[in-house]
């Protein structure tokens, strides 16, 4: 019954997805050969100016990078404020988790555009973006290494007298630092695709190109980006696999 019941609510969300979107077969049969014909326009890709692509594309690598590091550094202290066994203010667990569901709640994206407006266009903007949400994810993945890790050495460093923080600095920092550093590695990774498209709202990066390009409705131009994207995403991806199995 409790399974029959699981699956009649799913069928009924699904039902109301499906009400709130309102797929249109019809529209999309009418816009395929549309896009069709641009997609037939833009072979060859265009890589002309290629001293642009390359400053764009250097741009989203440093806002994915410097974006991740400022991260990491703001997700330290809040991982151990949000890790409970090691919690040097157990009350104030639960706001530290809230912030943090708050920062991961809130894309980059948005992040930089909110901040394109106080600090003007360009890559330092989605750099702060990129940071704050960034930051709620690598916490919550360190909070979680923290609170899964053997407490034993740390129960040792508490009896000896050692603070909370202490403890969780000297002991548990080092003994999940191959956990911790593959989830900023990983979050770097996925830091690469987002700031792909951060110049969308003024952000910097190949995003900025690439609106300029479908702005002019210039498909060859637009194809060539998504190939340097494309391209720049396994890079990104390849690098960070390696880089993680090195850590186990």
């Amino acid at each position: 019954m409790r399974r029959a019941t699981g699956w009649l609510l799913l069928a009924l969300f699904l039902a109301w997805c499906v009400q709130v979107v309102s797929p249109d077969l019809g529209r999309l049969a009418a816009g395929l050969p549309r896009l069709a014909r641009w997609l037939s326009g833009a072979f060859p890709p265009d890589f002309s100016g290629p001293a642009d692509i390359a400053r764009r594309a250097s741009e989203t690598v440093a806002i994915a990078s410097l974006g991740t590091f400022v991260a990491a550094l703001m997700a330290l202290p809040l991982a151990l404020f949000a890790a409970r066994p090691v919690a040097p203010l157990p009350w104030l667990y639960h706001p530290v988790r809230a912030v943090l569901d708050t920062l991961r709640g809130v894309d980059g994206f948005v992040f930089a555009l909110i901040f394109v407006a106080a600090v003007g266009l360009g890559p330092f903007a989605g750099m702060i973006g990129v940071a704050l949400h960034s930051a709620g994810s690598i916490a919550k993945l360190w909070s979680e290494a923290l609170e899964a890790a053997d407490l034993a050495p740390v129960e040792a460093a508490l009896s000896a007298g050692a603070s909370p923080a202490a403890a969780a600095a000297v002991v548990l920092v080092p003994e999940t630092l191959p956990q911790t550093a593959s989830a900023v590695l990983y979050v770097w990774e996925a830091n690469i695709r987002a700031s792909t498209v951060l110049g969308l709202v003024g952000a910097g990066g190949l995003g900025q190109e690439l609106k300029n390009a479908v702005d002019l409705l210039d498909f060859a131009r637009v194809l060539a980006i998504l190939i340097v994207i494309v391209a720049l995403v396994l890079v990104a991806d390849r690098l960070s696999g390696a880089l993680r199995r090195s850590l186990l």
